[in-house]
């Protein structure tokens, strides 16, 4: 059993989904979890469901001042111990029918928002020589995903930061390291058209998408001691939909 009692982690996108299964996974575990979401009502419900043990905090991944502010919030409660970037987002249609606005913010929410929000972190952790930072990005960063080309270069950004990150952090004994989930039953694979996510079941080998709870268990893993020796690292969670090496 994993035990991350004293233990305290800043999570985004908490209010659904896989943010929300991380944010239970952890505080089952005996963590204390700050987790922020643009969401403010599904935040509360995911802080009513909790309990006492996680603080929702709004966030806006597209503001610097909010990430600000959620930092200095989580921070003034005492010691970080790792960042968990969950939150994502997009819509699936093809590249050639986008707008450059569309672009913009795909870029920001799954890209430059986890890249601000783990620095703004990051110096308390460098201090103490210690920290975990896990990322969420996607098997669409990996091996492509039709429909999906700008989301999938900001996923693939992610794993490239993460693996850059980790070199530069492991002095420091700071873990970095990537999820990667494969179709998830979310909000947002909920919301993409029936013919789809019926296709994309089929080609799992397992013939069923993921739970959230699945992948939050990966995130619990690279969040505790039992990964003390990986960083840099990318692990799929996709049923077998993808094997890359």
């Amino acid at each position: 059993m994993i035990n991350l009692e004293g233990k305290t982690f800043a999570v985004t996108g908490g209010a659904s989904g896989i943010g929300r299964s991380t944010v239970a996974t952890l505080c089952e575990a005996g963590a204390t979890v700050f987790f922020g979401d643009i969401n403010e009502n599904g935040g509360a419900e995911t802080a009513a469901q909790v309990g006492s043990s996680a603080t929702f905090v709004p966030l806006d991944l597209t503001d610097d001042a909010s990430i600000a502010s959620f930092a200095k919030t989580a921070q003034d409660a005492g010691p970080v111990d790792g960042v968990i970037n969950v939150a994502g987002w997009d819509i699936i249609q093809p590249f050639i029918e986008q707008e450059p606005d569309f672009w913009e913010k795909v870029v920001k929410i799954n890209l430059m928002g986890p890249v601000k929000f783990t620095r703004a972190f990051l110096d308390p952790m460098i201090e103490r020589n210690a920290g975990k930072v896990i990322s969420v990005s996607s098997d669409a960063g990996r091996v492509g995903s039709m429909g999906e080309t700008m989301y999938a270069g900001a996923k693939g950004g992610i794993i490239a930061f993460s693996k850059s990150l980790a070199r530069e952090v492991a002095r420091y004994r700071i873990n970095v390291n990537c999820v990667c989930p494969g179709p998830t039953n979310t909000p947002l694979f909920n919301a993409q058209p029936e013919r789809m996510r019926e296709a994309l079941t089929r080609a799992i080998p397992f013939r069923r998408v993921a739970e959230p709870e699945e992948i939050a268990d990966a995130i619990l893993f690279f969040a505790s001691d039992r990964s003390n020796y990986l960083t840099g690292q990318v692990l799929s969670v996709s049923g077998g939909l993808t094997m890359v090496d």
